[in-house]
């Protein structure tokens, strides 16, 4: 084969394989013909279930690691405006630290700390993706260690699960 028709059955594959690539997602996910999403305020009500406590800030920050999630992974615009093709909606339902295991003296010896929230999810453009469920996950920790201590990194943990679950029960296709 001459060094001319090289290079244009190179150029030809290239181009095919570039084009294809833009119709898959390396992160799964599925945005349809959607192309602007919104995240409302995840309002913080963990001290309405029994055993939770309050954590002040929580709501801004997983509100922004929700956001940051699906701007990373998608090409949709974030939006504030009410009509965005795609809404997400919840609340924080639970912030529970519990003790996981014990020592010979009875006492703690790893703590947990669990983090539930309730996601609405709206699909304008694709209805019967809608859902209404929780998520939750959970960061294990020495019980000698103050929560202060270790609290970015244990929230840093669980936003990111949750969020990409989340993700994943609303724009992945798989």
């Amino acid at each position: 084969m001459r060094k001319e028709n090289l290079k244009l059955v190179f150029l030809v594959v290239t181009t095919l394989l570039l084009n294809n690539c833009g119709v898959y997602n390396f992160t799964g996910g599925n945005v349809g013909t959607a192309t602007t999403f919104q995240v409302n305020y995840f309002q913080n009500y963990a001290t309405q279930s029994p055993g939770s406590t309050f954590e002040p800030g929580m709501d801004r920050d997983f509100t922004l690691a929700l956001q940051d999630r699906i701007l990373n992974q998608t090409s949709l615009d974030l939006v504030n405006n009410g009509n965005a093709d795609l809404l997400y909606e919840g609340e924080i339902t639970e912030y529970r630290i519990s003790p996981m295991t014990a020592t010979a003296q009875q006492t703690a010896a790893q703590n947990r700390l669990s983090i539930r929230v309730k996601c609405r999810f709206y699909n304008r453009t694709k209805e019967d993706s809608d859902f209404d469920q929780s998520f939750s996950f959970f960061f294990d920790y020495d019980a000698n260690t103050q929560l202060s201590a270790i609290r970015s990194e244990a929230h840093e943990v669980i936003f990111e699960r949750i969020t990409q679950d989340i993700f994943n029960a609303s724009l992945a296709d798989w």
